[in-house]
């Protein structure tokens, strides 16, 4: 006797299911991008792009490191205990009482106030960060570069949607005022997202030493290490120090020094979503090459610039040569090395995560000693 035959149509509620739930999470890096866009945009409305306490800006980025660090362990055993939607929306609490938080120990309260407010910002970014990932195990498994490139998309449209409300409220309000109401959106996030789906996340093991040590025995494990390593670094250090940057070296305004900002995440925004139907006609390594030598570029006029003009040029080229680097690095990664997961520190991506969070201190370092020229 033959056994009965499932209907394909059983299929579309599953797919539907399953799209929805993508849709869901990719929304929650658009919150991440929020809150990792704001220590940079927030420097000028606490008064740092007149004063010269480079250290100080060093501590705030530390912070914010020691707090996604911390992300790791804490999202691990929530995710254990309990469901992907229970750990997004008590990240979105988070982020609303951190923002809350430092909008009253804003300057003239002492800086150290403003770095615990830091690392609690930190925390919830990695809590929403690591959620989403583990809710999108299947589509990244099915598509590596094209998930991570709309994330990277959802992730840059609310990091300049951070520039652009900062920019535009500094002569309007004070920075208590603007992060108070900056407060109301993962607030008002964490409500919607309590009645949404997210789909179960596909089980990873954690990446032992022994594990480390053999991914890294391989040239091309440490050839993308070093990759992620310069390009988190880049990104990050222009993301946390543009502002400052072109006020002291290139003398905008810091209005301008915001806005400036806001054009560094557009491009970023464009190149990803301009390249999103690039990934399936043209090569992936053309692709790769290409951002690569248009980053370089930004990265070396950003450097040789004093004036305003270059600052921009610089700026628009370093985001969009950078828009595709880590997705298509990540592609590669997930081909050569089926344990890679963009949402655990493994191997090769605690090497990445790492200098994105180092860079900007290091610079925080060598502008106190050497200042920012």
């Amino acid at each position: 006797m033959s056994e009965p035959i499932t209907p394909a149509v059983s299929a579309g509620p599953v797919y539907a299911h399953r799209a929805a739930s993508a849709r869901t999470a990719l929304s929650v890096f658009f919150l991440s991008g929020l809150l990792m866009c704001f220590p940079g945009a927030i420097l000028p409305s606490w008064g740092h792009h007149i004063s010269e306490e480079f250290l100080t800006i060093g501590v705030y980025f530390l912070a914010l490191g020691g707090g996604l660090v911390a992300s790791v362990r804490v999202s691990a055993i929530l995710l254990q205990k309990k469901d992907v939607r229970f750990v997004v929306v008590a990240a979105c609490g988070l982020a609303s009482a951190s923002l809350l938080y430092l909008a009253a120990v804003s300057p003239p309260v002492d800086w150290p106030w403003r770095a615990l407010g830091m690392f609690t910002v930190g925390l919830a970014a990695g809590m929403l960060n690591r959620s989403a990932f583990q809710s999108l195990s299947l589509t990244w498994e099915r598509d590596a570069a094209s998930t991570v490139n709309l994330a990277g998309i959802a992730f840059g449209l609310g990091s300049l949607l951070m520039a652009l409300f900062l920019s535009s409220t500094f002569y309007v309000y004070t920075g208590r005022s603007s992060l108070i109401l900056a407060a109301l959106l993962p607030g008002f996030a964490a409500g919607i997202f309590a009645r949404r789906q997210f789909a179960a996340p596909v089980p990873h093991g954690h990446t032992t030493l022994a594990e480390m040590w053999r991914d890294f025995r391989s040239p091309a494990a440490v050839l993308f290490s070093l990759l992620l390593f310069f390009q988190f670094g880049n990104e990050w250090t222009v993301a946390g120090w543009l502002t400052v940057f072109a006020v002291h070296r290139a003398g905008v305004a810091p209005d301008d020094a915001l806005q400036m900002l806001a054009l560094f995440w557009l491009a970023l925004l464009v190149g990803r979503v301009g390249t999103q139907a690039l990934l399936k006609v043209v090569g992936h390594g053309k692709l790769l090459i290409s951002s690569a030598a248009l980053a370089m570029l930004g990265c070396l006029l950003l450097m040789g610039t004093d004036n305003s003009g270059g600052a921009w040029v610089g700026v628009l080229l370093l985001g969009a040569g950078s828009a595709l680097i880590y997705p298509l690095v990540v592609e590669k990664i997930g081909h050569r090395f089926p344990g890679y997961h963009p949402g655990f520190f493994n191997g090769i991506f605690s090497l990445a995560v790492a200098g994105g969070l180092l860079a900007p201190v290091t610079v925080a370092i060598g502008s106190h000693f050497w200042g920012s020229g």
